[in-house]
C-alpha cells in the first residue's frame, strides 16, 4: 500500500501544517501527522469515483479493487510531494471543501451590485478569493434616470466591497477576504481607477487591473485618439500614451494596477458559446465567466530530475522523468475532475456552470526555479525558455490526453457541444479547461519549492506578513547552493552570511562567474527574462499564468512602459509588475 510512504517535510513545512493543514482539536492543536492528512484527503476524494449526481447515463462505478487503487495513487502522489491542491489541504477533515477562485457578476443596478456582496459574503467567509468587472457601471457624476440624481460609480462600490470584507476578515473568516477589480480601460472613469490605491489606507483588500483591448493597444501604435464609452455615449477622447503613462507612474509608486489582456484570453476561450470572459481570479492566472469556479492544483518539477550527474552536458531534458511525470499528471487531472464533484458550490448558479456546465480544473507546475538550480540552467537563458515550453507542452498534452478519456468514461462538460474543442476536433472532454499556472503560495513551502514559475527572490530571505500565520516569520537559505558550495569547497560560515545579508550572489567576489550565473535571483534577472519565461509557459497553459514581473528599486517609467508593449507582443494574458521597495510591506523580505 502506498500510504507507507512517509511525507518529508523539512522545519519550516512542519510549522505551515500545523498551522494551516493539519487537522485539530478544539483547542487548535493538530491531532494527526503528514501522513494521515494526505490519507484522509485521498479518501475524502475517491468518493466522486461513487457519485453519480454528475455522471453520464451507463456510468460504471469502479470495483472495490479498483477504487483502492485510485486511493493509493492519490495518497502516492501526494506523500511524495510531487503534486498539491491547496484547497483539499485547507479543509482539514471537514469534508466541506470549497474552490479557491471565483468570478461574480457586477450590472449596472443597485439590485445587482448588493446583490452580488451578499452572495460574496459566503464565498469569503469560506476562504475564496473573487474578481469582478465593475466596467458595466455607469460612471461617476452621471444621471440615473429612475431618481434623477448622480451615479456613484464603479470605485464607490470597490470601497463597500472593501469595507464589507474588512469587516468579514475580523470575523472569523476562514482567511483573507481578497478581491480582484477590474475596469475597463474604455471606461469613462478608468483614470480615478487606476489612481485609486495611492492612498495605502483605501481598497485594501483589492488588487486591481486594467482590461486592456485590442482596441486601446491599436489607438497606443497609431497614436490615435482613444474613446472612453459607457452604454454607447462616449464621455471623451484621450491621448492613449498619456493613459498608458498614469498606469505606468503608478505602478512605479504601488505595483498596481495590473495588466488584463482581455481579447487575447477571449481569443483562447473555450467557451464562446457560453459568453465572453471579463474578470478573473483574485491573482489573475483563472480567467472566469460569471459564478464559475476553478480547482487548482499544482505538479512540483523540481520532484521529477533523474539522479545524474549534474556536469552532464547531455539535453537537459534527458535528466527529466517523463515516465513518471505522465504518472503523476494523468493521476492529478482524476484528482482534480473529482474535486469538483466533491467541492460544496454554495450557491446555486455556481453549481450549474462549475459542476454541469464547464468543470475546469487548473493544473500547474511549481518548483520551476528549483528545477533549473538542479540542471544547472541559469532562469534568464534560452535553454531555460526552450526546456519551459517543452514541459508545459507535455503535461498540456498528457492532460488533455487524461481529460478526454475522463470525459468518455464520465460524460463531457455540459456546454462541450459548441465549444472550442469540439471546433478543434475533439471528440469528447471532461474539463472545458485543464491547464493553469497558479502562484502557490503556502503549499509550495508545504512542498519546499519555490512558487509556481517564479525565480527565487533571494538566496537567504525572511517571509512574514503572510496570512493565517499571525506573526510568524520564517527564514530560508537556499539549500541547493549550500550544497553546490560544499561540494565545490567554497562552504564556510562568513560567505554565507554574507549571501543571507544580500540575499544574491552579485558582489561575492569569492564565487565563481559560472556559480553566479546559474544561481540568479528575481532582481538579478532583467525583466525582459521574466516576461519572456511567462510568454514560454502561456504558449501551453489553457487559463493563464501568474508571475511577478520584478523590477529593482533602481528602474524606471519607461522600463516599466517597455515592458507592457513587450507583454503585448509576446501574447500574455495578464502582467503583474513590481518594482521593489514600492511598498513599505512586502511578504518576501531581503536579511538586511
Amino acid at each position: 500500500m502506498s500510504s507507507k510512504i512517509v511525507p518529508n517535510f523539512s522545519k519550516n513545512a512542519l510549522i505551515i501544517a500545523s498551522k494551516r493543514y493539519l487537522k485539530v482539536d478544539k483547542k487548535g492543536e493538530p491531532v494527526e501527522t503528514p501522513q494521515q492528512m494526505f490519507e484522509r484527503i485521498s479518501k475524502f476524494m475517491i468518493k466522486a469515483e461513487t457519485d453519480l449526481s454528475d455522471k453520464k447515463k451507463g456510468y460504471k462505478v469502479p470495483d472495490e479493487k479498483k477504487l483502492a487503487k485510485i486511493q493509493s495513487d492519490f495518497y502516492e502522489i501526494q506523500a511524495n510531494l510531487e503534486f498539491l491542491s491547496g484547497m483539499p489541504l485547507l479543509d482539514r477533515g471537514k469534508e466541506d471543501v470549497v474552490a479557491a477562485c471565483y468570478v461574480m457578476p457586477i450590472k449596472d443596478s443597485l439590485e445587482s451590485i448588493y446583490g452580488t456582496l451578499a452572495q460574496t459574503v459566503i464565498l469569503h467567509r469560506r476562504g475564496a478569493g473573487v474578481g469582478y468587472d465593475f466596467s458595466e457601471v455607469r460612471p461617476e457624476g452621471s444621471v440615473v434616470k429612475s431618481t434623477g440624481r448622480e451615479a456613484s460609480g464603479p470605485i464607490s462600490f470597490m470601497r463597500l466591497y472593501d469595507f464589507s470584507s474588512e469587516v468579514i476578515m475580523n470575523r472569523g473568516a476562514v482567511r483573507h477576504a481578497g478581491h480582484m477589480g477590474i475596469l475597463n480601460i474604455g471606461h469613462p472613469d478608468i483614470e480615478k481607477f487606476i489612481t485609486a490605491k495611492h492612498d495605502y489606507s483605501q481598497l485594501t483588500n483589492f488588487n486591481i487591473s486594467v482590461a486592456i483591448t485590442d482596441q486601446f493597444i491599436k489607438a497606443l501604435k497609431e497614436d490615435t485618439f482613444f474613446p472612453l464609452t459607457h452604454d454607447g455615449k462616449i464621455y471623451k477622447k484621450v491621448n492613449p500614451n498619456e493613459l498608458l503613462d498614469l498606469i505606468v507612474n503608478s505602478i512605479y509608486k504601488s505595483g498596481e494596477p495590473g495588466f488584463i489582456f482581455i481579447d487575447e484570453i477571449n481569443r483562447h476561450n473555450p467557451t464562446l458559446n457560453v459568453g465572453r470572459m471579463t474578470a478573473t481570479n483574485q491573482c489573475g492566472e483563472q480567467p472566469l465567466l460569471p459564478y464559475e469556479a476553478c480547482n487548482l492544483g499544482s505538479i512540483v518539477l523540481n520532484k521529477f530530475v533523474i539522479d545524474t550527474k549534474l556536469n552532464d552536458k547531455t539535453d537537459p531534458a534527458n535528466k527529466i522523468d517523463w515516465k513518471r511525470m505522465e504518472f503523476v499528471v494523468r493521476i492529478a487531472t482524476r484528482f482534480l475532475d473529482n474535486t469538483v464533484t466533491i467541492t460544496r458550490h454554495l450557491l446555486p448558479q455556481i453549481e450549474q456552470i462549475v459542476k454541469y456546465g464547464n468543470r475546469k480544473i487548473g493544473l500547474g507546475v511549481m518548483g520551476w526555479a528549483d528545477l533549473l538550480y538542479l540542471l544547472e540552467i541559469p532562469y534568464n537563458s534560452d535553454e531555460a525558455l526552450a526546456l519551459a515550453e517543452k514541459i508545459m507542452k507535455f503535461i498540456r498534452e498528457i492532460s488533455h490526453d487524461e481529460s478526454q478519456k475522463l470525459g468518455r468514461e464520465r460524460g463531457d462538460f455540459g456546454n462541450f457541444k459548441g465549444s472550442l474543442w469540439q471546433a478543434k476536433g475533439y471528440k469528447h472532454m471532461r474539463n472545458a479547461t485543464v491547464t493553469t499556472i497558479a502562484p502557490n503560495g503556502t503549499t509550495s513551502l508545504l512542498a519546499d519549492c519555490n512558487g509556481g514559475i517564479e525565480p527565487f527572490f533571494a538566496l537567504g530571505y525572511s517571509r512574514k506578513n503572510m496570512e493565517t500565520m499571525g506573526d510568524t516569520e520564517l527564514v530560508y537559505v537556499n539549500k541547493y547552493l549550500e550544497k553546490k558550495l560544499k561540494d565545490e569547497w567554497l562552504y564556510d560560515k562568513q560567505t554565507m552570511k554574507e549571501i543571507v545579508a544580500k540575499g544574491t550572489l552579485a558582489g561575492i567576489k569569492q564565487i565563481p562567474a559560472r556559480i553566479k550565473k546559474v544561481f540568479v535571483t528575481a532582481f538579478d534577472i532583467d525583466p525582459s527574462w521574466h516576461i519572456k519565461a511567462q510568454a514560454a509557459f502561456q504558449k501551453h497553459t489553457d487559463n493563464a499564468v501568474s508571475k511577478t514581473i520584478n523590477f529593482p528599486e533602481s528602474a524606471t517609467k519607461n522600463d516599466i512602459k517597455k515592458a507592457f508593449f513587450l507583454a503585448s507582443d509576446l501574447k500574455l494574458k495578464g502582467m503583474t509588475i513590481y518594482r521593489d521597495k514600492s511598498r513599505d510591506q512586502q511578504v518576501l523580505n531581503l536579511n538586511k
